[in-house]
Protein backbone atom coordinates (compact mmCIF):
# COMPACT_ATOMS: atom_id res chain seq x y z
CA UNK A 1 0.00 0.00 0.00
CA UNK A 2 1.37 3.45 -0.86
CA UNK A 3 2.64 5.67 1.91
CA UNK A 4 0.27 8.40 0.85
CA UNK A 5 -2.63 6.05 1.49
CA UNK A 6 -1.32 5.15 4.91
CA UNK A 7 -1.00 8.82 5.82
CA UNK A 8 -4.34 9.95 4.50
CA UNK A 9 -6.34 11.60 7.22
CA UNK A 10 -3.61 11.02 9.83
CA UNK A 11 -0.37 12.65 10.90
CA UNK A 12 2.54 10.96 9.15
CA UNK A 13 5.57 10.01 11.21
CA UNK A 14 9.06 8.86 10.29
CA UNK A 15 9.10 5.14 9.47
CA UNK A 16 10.60 2.91 12.14
CA UNK A 17 14.13 1.57 11.81
CA UNK A 18 14.93 -1.80 10.27
CA UNK A 19 15.48 -3.27 13.73
CA UNK A 20 12.05 -2.11 14.78
CA UNK A 21 10.54 -3.66 11.65
CA UNK A 22 12.22 -6.98 12.53
CA UNK A 23 10.96 -6.90 16.09
CA UNK A 24 7.42 -6.13 14.92
CA UNK A 25 7.64 -8.95 12.38
CA UNK A 26 8.92 -11.39 14.97
CA UNK A 27 6.13 -10.42 17.35
CA UNK A 28 3.49 -11.03 14.67
CA UNK A 29 5.04 -14.23 13.42
CA UNK A 30 5.71 -15.02 9.76
CA UNK A 31 4.03 -12.56 7.39
CA UNK A 32 1.45 -13.80 4.92
CA UNK A 33 2.11 -13.14 1.24
CA UNK A 34 0.17 -10.20 -0.19
CA UNK A 35 -3.02 -11.16 -1.98
CA UNK A 36 -2.78 -10.42 -5.69
CA UNK A 37 -5.22 -7.95 -7.20
CA UNK A 38 -7.86 -9.48 -9.52
CA UNK A 39 -6.68 -9.66 -13.13
CA UNK A 40 -9.52 -7.40 -14.28
CA UNK A 41 -8.29 -4.70 -11.91
CA UNK A 42 -4.66 -5.19 -12.97
CA UNK A 43 -5.56 -4.78 -16.64
CA UNK A 44 -7.76 -1.74 -16.02
CA UNK A 45 -5.02 -0.06 -13.99
CA UNK A 46 -2.37 -0.76 -16.63
CA UNK A 47 -4.65 0.52 -19.37
CA UNK A 48 -5.54 3.72 -17.59
CA UNK A 49 -1.93 4.50 -16.72
CA UNK A 50 -1.00 4.16 -20.39
CA UNK A 51 -3.95 6.29 -21.50
CA UNK A 52 -2.74 9.08 -19.23
CA UNK A 53 0.89 8.72 -20.30
CA UNK A 54 0.52 8.25 -24.05
CA UNK A 55 -3.05 9.18 -24.83
CA UNK A 56 -5.97 6.89 -25.56
CA UNK A 57 -5.57 6.73 -29.33
CA UNK A 58 -1.83 6.00 -29.18
CA UNK A 59 -2.21 3.12 -26.72
CA UNK A 60 -2.78 -0.36 -28.16
CA UNK A 61 -4.02 -3.54 -26.54
CA UNK A 62 -0.50 -4.93 -26.99
CA UNK A 63 0.83 -2.02 -24.93
CA UNK A 64 -1.67 -2.75 -22.18
CA UNK A 65 -0.96 -6.46 -21.88
CA UNK A 66 2.79 -5.79 -21.96
CA UNK A 67 2.42 -3.37 -19.04
CA UNK A 68 0.24 -5.86 -17.15
CA UNK A 69 2.52 -8.79 -17.96
CA UNK A 70 -0.16 -10.99 -19.54
CA UNK A 71 -1.21 -12.12 -23.00
CA UNK A 72 -3.75 -10.59 -25.39
CA UNK A 73 -6.17 -13.41 -24.70
CA UNK A 74 -6.31 -12.42 -21.03
CA UNK A 75 -7.25 -8.86 -21.95
CA UNK A 76 -10.15 -9.87 -24.20
CA UNK A 77 -11.37 -12.32 -21.59
CA UNK A 78 -12.23 -9.34 -19.40
CA UNK A 79 -12.72 -6.44 -21.82
CA UNK A 80 -14.15 -6.55 -25.36
CA UNK A 81 -12.36 -3.29 -26.24
CA UNK A 82 -10.08 -0.52 -24.99
CA UNK A 83 -13.14 1.59 -24.23
CA UNK A 84 -14.44 -1.03 -21.80
CA UNK A 85 -11.17 -0.81 -19.85
CA UNK A 86 -11.88 2.87 -19.16
CA UNK A 87 -15.18 1.94 -17.51
CA UNK A 88 -14.33 -1.31 -15.68
CA UNK A 89 -16.77 -0.79 -12.82
CA UNK A 90 -20.02 -0.07 -14.65
CA UNK A 91 -21.05 -3.68 -15.26
CA UNK A 92 -20.85 -4.41 -11.54
CA UNK A 93 -22.67 -1.17 -10.74
CA UNK A 94 -25.44 -1.93 -13.23
CA UNK A 95 -25.89 -5.40 -11.70
CA UNK A 96 -26.10 -3.85 -8.23
CA UNK A 97 -28.70 -1.36 -9.42
CA UNK A 98 -30.78 -4.13 -11.00
CA UNK A 99 -30.64 -6.17 -7.80
CA UNK A 100 -31.61 -3.15 -5.69
CA UNK A 101 -34.66 -2.38 -7.83
CA UNK A 102 -35.75 -6.02 -7.87
CA UNK A 103 -35.99 -5.89 -4.07
CA UNK A 104 -38.12 -2.72 -4.08
CA UNK A 105 -41.60 -3.14 -2.57
CA UNK A 106 -43.20 -0.68 -4.99
CA UNK A 107 -44.43 1.77 -2.35
CA UNK A 108 -42.50 4.74 -3.76
CA UNK A 109 -41.32 4.02 -7.31
CA UNK A 110 -39.87 7.48 -7.91
CA UNK A 111 -37.98 7.34 -4.63
CA UNK A 112 -36.69 3.87 -5.52
CA UNK A 113 -35.17 4.94 -8.85
CA UNK A 114 -33.64 8.03 -7.20
CA UNK A 115 -32.01 5.79 -4.60
CA UNK A 116 -30.85 3.44 -7.36
CA UNK A 117 -29.12 6.35 -9.10
CA UNK A 118 -27.18 7.02 -5.90
CA UNK A 119 -25.51 3.63 -6.33
CA UNK A 120 -23.73 5.07 -9.37
CA UNK A 121 -22.76 8.16 -7.40
CA UNK A 122 -21.20 6.08 -4.63
CA UNK A 123 -19.16 4.18 -7.22
CA UNK A 124 -17.65 7.45 -8.46
CA UNK A 125 -17.17 8.87 -4.97
CA UNK A 126 -15.33 5.74 -3.78
CA UNK A 127 -12.32 6.66 -5.95
CA UNK A 128 -12.31 10.43 -6.54
CA UNK A 129 -8.88 10.63 -8.19
CA UNK A 130 -9.66 7.95 -10.76
CA UNK A 131 -13.15 9.37 -11.38
CA UNK A 132 -11.84 12.87 -12.05
CA UNK A 133 -9.07 11.61 -14.34
CA UNK A 134 -11.55 9.47 -16.26
CA UNK A 135 -13.93 12.42 -16.61
CA UNK A 136 -11.14 14.56 -18.07
CA UNK A 137 -10.08 11.77 -20.42
CA UNK A 138 -13.61 11.28 -21.74
CA UNK A 139 -13.86 15.02 -22.43
CA UNK A 140 -10.79 14.77 -24.66
CA UNK A 141 -11.62 11.59 -26.61
CA UNK A 142 -14.81 11.68 -28.75
CA UNK A 143 -14.98 7.88 -28.91
CA UNK A 144 -15.04 7.66 -25.13
CA UNK A 145 -17.81 10.25 -24.89
CA UNK A 146 -19.88 8.15 -27.27
CA UNK A 147 -19.17 5.04 -25.23
CA UNK A 148 -20.09 6.86 -22.02
CA UNK A 149 -23.43 7.87 -23.52
CA UNK A 150 -24.18 4.21 -24.25
CA UNK A 151 -23.39 3.34 -20.63
CA UNK A 152 -25.67 6.11 -19.35
CA UNK A 153 -28.43 4.87 -21.65
CA UNK A 154 -28.21 1.40 -20.09
CA UNK A 155 -28.73 2.88 -16.64
CA UNK A 156 -31.68 4.88 -17.92
CA UNK A 157 -33.26 1.80 -19.52
CA UNK A 158 -32.87 -0.12 -16.25
CA UNK A 159 -34.68 2.62 -14.32
CA UNK A 160 -37.39 2.93 -16.97
CA UNK A 161 -37.94 -0.83 -17.00
CA UNK A 162 -38.54 -0.80 -13.25
CA UNK A 163 -41.00 2.08 -13.54
CA UNK A 164 -42.91 0.41 -16.38
CA UNK A 165 -43.41 -2.53 -14.07
CA UNK A 166 -45.04 -0.17 -11.56
CA UNK A 167 -47.04 2.08 -13.92
CA UNK A 168 -47.95 -0.42 -16.62
CA UNK A 169 -47.40 0.05 -20.34
CA UNK A 170 -50.92 1.12 -21.30
CA UNK A 171 -51.97 4.74 -21.65
CA UNK A 172 -49.36 7.09 -20.24
CA UNK A 173 -47.63 4.43 -18.15
CA UNK A 174 -44.79 3.80 -20.55
CA UNK A 175 -44.33 7.48 -21.35
CA UNK A 176 -44.31 8.35 -17.66
CA UNK A 177 -41.68 5.70 -16.99
CA UNK A 178 -39.40 6.96 -19.76
CA UNK A 179 -39.73 10.61 -18.76
CA UNK A 180 -39.10 9.99 -15.06
CA UNK A 181 -36.11 7.74 -15.78
CA UNK A 182 -34.61 10.38 -18.08
CA UNK A 183 -35.23 13.04 -15.42
CA UNK A 184 -33.48 10.99 -12.74
CA UNK A 185 -30.45 10.35 -14.96
CA UNK A 186 -30.23 14.01 -15.99
CA UNK A 187 -30.49 15.22 -12.38
CA UNK A 188 -27.92 12.69 -11.16
CA UNK A 189 -25.45 13.52 -13.93
CA UNK A 190 -25.84 17.26 -13.39
CA UNK A 191 -24.81 16.98 -9.73
CA UNK A 192 -22.11 14.39 -10.43
CA UNK A 193 -20.45 16.47 -13.15
CA UNK A 194 -20.43 19.56 -10.98
CA UNK A 195 -18.36 17.57 -8.51
CA UNK A 196 -16.09 16.10 -11.20
CA UNK A 197 -15.44 19.51 -12.76
CA UNK A 198 -14.41 20.79 -9.32
CA UNK A 199 -11.67 18.15 -9.24
CA UNK A 200 -13.52 16.00 -6.75
CA UNK A 201 -13.65 18.68 -4.06
CA UNK A 202 -16.36 18.70 -1.44
CA UNK A 203 -19.29 16.36 -0.91
CA UNK A 204 -20.59 14.84 -4.16
CA UNK A 205 -23.85 13.77 -2.55
CA UNK A 206 -24.99 17.33 -1.76
CA UNK A 207 -25.46 18.44 -5.37
CA UNK A 208 -26.94 15.11 -6.46
CA UNK A 209 -29.39 15.02 -3.54
CA UNK A 210 -30.54 18.54 -4.38
CA UNK A 211 -31.10 17.65 -8.04
CA UNK A 212 -32.93 14.40 -7.24
CA UNK A 213 -35.12 16.23 -4.73
CA UNK A 214 -36.43 18.34 -7.62
CA UNK A 215 -37.33 15.17 -9.53
CA UNK A 216 -39.24 13.79 -6.55
CA UNK A 217 -40.98 17.12 -6.05
CA UNK A 218 -42.23 17.15 -9.63
CA UNK A 219 -43.01 13.47 -10.17
CA UNK A 220 -43.52 12.08 -6.68
CA UNK A 221 -46.94 13.70 -6.36
CA UNK A 222 -48.45 12.32 -9.55
CA UNK A 223 -47.04 8.88 -10.21
CA UNK A 224 -50.28 6.88 -9.90
CA UNK A 225 -51.76 5.71 -13.22
CA UNK A 226 -54.53 7.94 -14.52
CA UNK A 227 -57.92 6.68 -13.35
CA UNK A 228 -60.46 5.39 -15.83
CA UNK A 229 -62.91 8.03 -17.00
CA UNK A 230 -66.46 7.07 -16.03
CA UNK A 231 -69.04 7.12 -18.77
CA UNK A 232 -72.38 8.05 -17.20
CA UNK A 233 -75.40 6.13 -18.40
CA UNK A 234 -78.43 8.30 -18.78
CA UNK A 235 -81.85 7.10 -17.75
CA UNK A 236 -83.67 10.14 -19.06
CA UNK A 237 -86.69 10.07 -21.31
CA UNK A 238 -85.88 9.59 -24.96
CA UNK A 239 -85.95 12.87 -26.81
CA UNK A 240 -85.11 15.04 -23.81
CA UNK A 241 -81.83 16.93 -23.96
CA UNK A 242 -80.74 15.74 -20.50
CA UNK A 243 -81.08 12.13 -21.60
CA UNK A 244 -78.61 12.19 -24.47
CA UNK A 245 -75.92 9.49 -24.50
CA UNK A 246 -72.49 10.20 -25.94
CA UNK A 247 -70.47 7.24 -27.18
CA UNK A 248 -66.73 7.87 -27.34
CA UNK A 249 -64.41 5.68 -29.39
CA UNK A 250 -60.67 6.07 -28.81
CA UNK A 251 -57.63 4.28 -30.11
CA UNK A 252 -56.17 1.78 -27.64
CA UNK A 253 -53.22 3.31 -25.87
CA UNK A 254 -54.36 6.89 -26.50
CA UNK A 255 -53.23 9.25 -23.71
CA UNK A 256 -55.94 9.73 -21.11
CA UNK A 257 -55.71 13.51 -21.32
CA UNK A 258 -56.61 13.33 -25.01
CA UNK A 259 -59.61 11.08 -24.34
CA UNK A 260 -60.90 13.48 -21.68
CA UNK A 261 -60.29 16.43 -23.99
CA UNK A 262 -62.37 14.84 -26.74
CA UNK A 263 -65.17 13.96 -24.32
CA UNK A 264 -65.30 17.53 -23.02
CA UNK A 265 -65.38 18.84 -26.57
CA UNK A 266 -68.24 16.50 -27.47
CA UNK A 267 -70.23 17.44 -24.38
CA UNK A 268 -69.71 21.11 -25.10
CA UNK A 269 -71.08 20.69 -28.62
CA UNK A 270 -74.21 18.84 -27.52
Amino acid sequence: MALSTLCKGTQCQNPPSGATFRRMSEARGPEKPEKKAPMREVLAQAAFQLFLERGFERTTVDDIVARAGVGRRSFFRYFPSKEDAVFPDHERCLAEMTEFLAADDGGDPVGAVCDAARIVLRMYAANPEFSVQRYRLTREVPGLRTYELSVVRRYEQTLAGHLRGRFGEDGDGELRAEVIAASVVAAHNNGLRLWLRSGGAGDPEAAVDHALALVREVWGRSVAPAPAVPFPVSHGVEGEGDGEVIVMVARKGAPMWRVVQQIEAAVGES
